[in-house]
């Protein structure tokens, strides 16, 4: 999740490679600013998160958080008054 500035064109630039730099890593985007990434394990998972340190923004906010499976199922979804199912996790990555 993050809060990010734009109210000067090099904030926009940074917001903008930011947030190519998650889709580039195969993160989703679930809401505005809010991105997730399915992590086989807390490895997986640490491996992602110092790759995003690595890279943060020079202003704004950027938090990170770790949700199990059965947490992540257990999200329910609204639109309007209408409850939609959530994402499925998707499926392992396949090597050729």
């Amino acid at each position: 999740m993050f809060d990010l500035p734009v109210d000067s064109k090099e904030s926009r630039r940074s917001y903008t490679l930011f947030r190519k730099r998650l889709l580039n890593q195969g993160f989703t985007m679930l809401q505005y600013s809010v991105y997730a990434r399915y992590c086989a394990s807390e490895d997986a998972a640490s491996t992602y998160r110092n790759r995003i340190k690595a890279r943060l923004p020079p202003d704004g906010q950027v938090r990170v958080m770790s949700v199990t499976d059965r947490q992540f199922g257990k999200m329910e979804v609204f639109l309007g008054k209408t409850r939609v199912k959530s994402e499925k996790k998707p499926e392992q990555l396949m090597l050729f």
